[in-house]
């Protein structure tokens, strides 16, 4: 079963004097790669958050977002009073504000540095618990969107997979008269020279020339590779860059068999192929 390396979990946790939320947020990405976003005082337990999200992850590029909302009488944020004054009392002699605007005043010293300051205190244990309970809810309602995201990129590999397998089976199917037609064009060309050809000599030539231009080997080659993504895909434990080596190998024996073609309709056939192809490797970016 596949995972789609795309997926989003949320949690929240309601404390006496705080509400925790956590947000998880993955996209596609060849390794891990977490980007965190949390108050200051949280930033000493950030190693261990990242440790269980990289457990549970695996690999993406991966937003952690964690927000806390005191909802009791209790804060660690203060007012220096000393230094909104000083901000007001410069503002007002630097634009001549008037008293009458003093509550706009307050509004623009409240929002310059040092204006507020907050307690790093340090995180109760019991806190830090919920925390890691909402991050663990958080990433399990992310790894259930993947997982959903993934049987749906599943059902399309398959159908991409049927169609290139009933695409080969044409290419089987014309294989024969595409042979035929290029003995005839050789046989038409000896004759047009209008000379004598030993007979012997012309059919060896004719039976090398043709050998050239035998895609046996592709066609068997693209059947097992085809096979062997399916039970891939199937498998209880599928990776992405597994199957993408394997589509890899298939694209490598669909080209072969175009640039042996010499035969408009198969050439077309080829495109179909490597149209298909290029949509499932497309969606093998986003698979875990």
């Amino acid at each position: 079963m596949i995972h789609s390396m795309t997926g989003f979990g949320k949690s929240t946790v309601q404390l006496p004097n705080k509400k925790i939320s956590v947000e998880i947020k993955s996209l596609n990405s060849k390794n891990l790669d977490v980007n965190t976003r949390m108050p200051s005082q949280y930033r000493a337990k950030e190693l261990v958050m990242r440790k269980m999200i990289a457990e549970k992850i695996g690999r993406g590029k991966v937003d952690f977002t964690l927000q806390v909302e005191v909802t009791g009488d209790e804060t660690s944020t203060k007012i220096n009073h000393e230094i909104v004054k000083a901000y007001m009392y410069e503002l007002r002699d630097l634009a001549s504000i008037s008293s009458a605007e003093n509550a706009k005043l307050l509004e623009i010293a409240l929002s310059l540095p040092d204006a507020v300051s907050t307690d790093a205190a340090e995180v109760d244990e019991s806190e830090f618990k919920a925390i890691q309970n909402a991050i663990n809810e958080a990433l399990i309602n992310l790894n259930s969107y993947r997982k959903d995201e993934g049987l749906a990129m599943e059902k399309d590999f398959k159908h991409r997979i049927e169609q290139l397998q009933l695409l080969l089976k044409e290419v089987i199917e014309v294989d024969p008269e595409r042979m035929q037609n290029l003995r005839t064009k050789l046989e038409t060309a000896v004759e047009d020279l209008k000379s004598k050809v030993d007979e012997d000599r012309f059919e060896q030539e004719l039976v090398f020339y043709i050998e050239k231009y035998d895609i046996t080997e592709e066609k068997v080659r693209l059947a097992n590779h085809l096979s062997y993504f399916i039970e891939t895909l199937n498998a209880k434990e599928s990776g992405g860059k597994k199957l993408g080596f394997i589509s890899q190998e298939m694209g490598r024996e669909i080209n072969t068999i175009g640039s042996k073609s010499n035969f408009a309709p198969m050439q077309k056939l080829v495109v179909q192929m490597k149209d298909e192809l290029e949509k499932i490797k497309e969606q093998m970016l986003n698979i875990l």
